[in-house]
């Protein structure tokens, strides 16, 4: 008779890391490390060495403000090839509508974990002289219209965004007055707009979407020749923009609590 096959035991660590993630990605807003503790069931010291762990490996985010814990953009870096097509498959229709009725180039980009924007998708319009932007294309994550949207979600106190501001290289720098004054509106109006800044003689419109968390994950942006539209066209594709995005954002990142039912009092 041949031995019974040995039974293969899990790695502890590994276990609750995945538990933490799971937990994490159940939650509709960041966690401390002793609620994320009592609800896996790991020790606190555990948890704690685990999640910053995860936190240097950008799986985890954490914010110092009030020491809470979510998931961190490498999770979906990670998924990235399994799911990076159905979030294509979803969003492009609607860049392909946009830049038809609008008729300009619209880019889909995505927010990366190391400060940078990607273009992975663009749709053109109709007009025979036009703007490009190549697939892959990479721009630092607070610069151009996608960049003050960004940077209206990080809500960073002035000091920070004025550092940050003077790494940026734009052909066309403007004040960090007015950049800060454009992020303000960026935050109240959903979108915003570079007018020549960062390529002379470009106009650019953009909106973002976040995810459950708030977080930004993608951008859209519109793209074209300055004075090829009017701003009041370009005042309504910020509008539509902003609309299109909390549409998407629903759609790859529904929150929680949208999901779920209702208690009484």
């Amino acid at each position: 008779m041949s031995p019974a096959p040995e039974k293969q035991r899990d790695v502890g660590a590994v276990v609750h890391a995945l538990r933490i993630l799971q937990h994490l990605a159940s939650m509709p807003a960041p966690q401390g490390v002793a609620a994320v503790a009592r609800e896996t069931g790991i020790s606190p010291s555990t948890c704690f060495s685990i999640l910053r762990t995860m936190t240097r490996a950008r799986f985890v985010s954490f914010r110092e403000t009030d020491k809470t814990y979510s998931l961190g953009l490498a999770v979906a870096e990670l998924a990235s090839g399994m799911i990076g097509s159905s979030y294509l498959d979803l969003i492009r229709p609607e860049i392909e509508r946009l830049a038809l009725n609008h008729d300009m180039l619209i880019a889909l980009w995505r927010v990366t974990g190391d400060g940078h924007i990607v273009v992975i998708d663009r749709a053109y319009g109709e007009h025979v002289v036009r703007v490009d932007m190549r697939v892959g294309s990479r721009l630092p994550s607070l610069i151009g219209a996608v960049g003050r949207c960004i940077a209206a979600h990080l809500h960073l106190p002035t000091a920070e965004l004025r550092r940050r501001f003077t790494t940026l290289r734009w052909q066309n720098a403007p004040s960090f007055e007015t950049y800060e004054a454009e992020v303000a509106q960026a935050g109240t109006d959903g979108w915003a707009k570079d007018v020549g800044h960062l390529y002379r003689g470009i106009t650019t419109v953009a909106s973002i979407i976040t995810d459950q968390n708030g977080h930004p994950r993608f951008g859209i942006s519109g793209i074209a020749i300055q004075g090829q539209h009017t701003p009041e066209r370009i005042d309504q594709l910020g509008l539509e923009l902003r609309e299109v995005a909390a549409s998407i954002g629903r759609a790859l990142f529904p929150r929680p609590d949208s999901l779920a039912p209702e208690r009484n009092a």
